[in-house]
């Protein structure tokens, strides 16, 4: 599959995708033997010959990583003075790693990373209706499942309802937990759902993206995806499994506690 000359450069760790236009201009970078037209050129990393210098570029094979973010991080390459990046979690994250959607500053789960930036853009697209599924400590009851089921949740004049796919509470004193599975990622779109239901969050996990489940991973720890799982989430999208082995496993995440701060999200 074609990508641009561009992200080829950055994923080679040449340069970064806004540098890759200065290194064409300045004529050292030869696509097949010849200059190419510009950053936007089409690169097929299986057939096409790319040089920098006259030192010919190859990629590292495609990199999945499921992270158990902890409260306290920002789901962004840099950190605040208030909280640091998810990024500071995965040890040796690549330059050309990327978060597959967000989780706000206060929630937690299951976050992916990947170099693979055209599988991450359609598993965060509405068209391809990837499922998440959150867990949601609330005050106060919301209403009966069906109902919310069959009208969704409306949000704000002008915005479309959120449907839940599936909908399960269980009560308890003063409140409960919530078990909510959705097809979109709007931002914040799972506590403004519960604040139209007149609902408090005192805490919210995501359990599962697509096929992959958070399951027994530690707060901060980040895993390698399994073969079965990247079969099974590029089968969600529609795209063949691309050639390469997962990152390895990491250990402990580094770092001081993160400090409590705000930040945009899909939790």
């Amino acid at each position: 599959m074609a990508i641009r000359l561009a992200r080829f450069l950055a994923r080679a760790g040449v340069t970064s995708r806004r540098g890759a236009a200065d290194l064409v201009r300045a004529g050292r970078v030869l696509l097949n033997g010849r200059p190419p037209v510009g950053p936007g050129d089409p690169v097929d990393p299986a057939a096409d010959r790319v040089t920098v210098d006259g030192r010919t570029l190859a990629l590292p094979g495609t990199v999945w990583v499921a992270l158990h973010k902890p409260p306290g991080y920002v789901t962004s390459r840099v950190g605040t003075a208030r909280a640091p990046s998810v990024f500071d979690l995965v040890e040796g994250a690549e330059a050309g790693l990327i978060a597959v959607g967000r989780l706000d500053v206060l929630s937690e789960g299951l976050l992916l990373f990947t170099t693979d930036g055209d599988a991450a853009n359609r598993l965060m697209h509405p068209r391809w209706q990837v499922e998440r599924t959150y867990r949601v400590d609330v005050t106060g009851r919301p209403p009966l499942a069906a109902a919310v089921l069959a009208d969704g949740v409306a949000l704000g004049e002008g915005e479309a309802p959120v449907r839940p796919v599936a909908w399960r509470f269980r009560g308890a004193k003063g409140g409960g937990r919530l078990e909510v599975t959705l097809r979109e990622g709007r931002n914040r779109v799972v506590r403004r759902m519960a604040a139209q239901l007149g609902l408090g969050v005192r805490r919210l996990v995501r359990l599962a993206y697509g096929p992959v489940r958070l399951g027994d991973l530690a707060s901060g720890r980040s895993r390698a995806l399994t073969e079965r799982e990247l079969d099974a989430l590029y089968g969600a999208i529609a795209l063949p499994v691309p050639a390469g082995r997962p990152l390895p496993g990491r250990g402990p995440a580094r770092g001081a506690p993160a400090r409590r701060g705000r930040a945009r999200g899909e939790g």
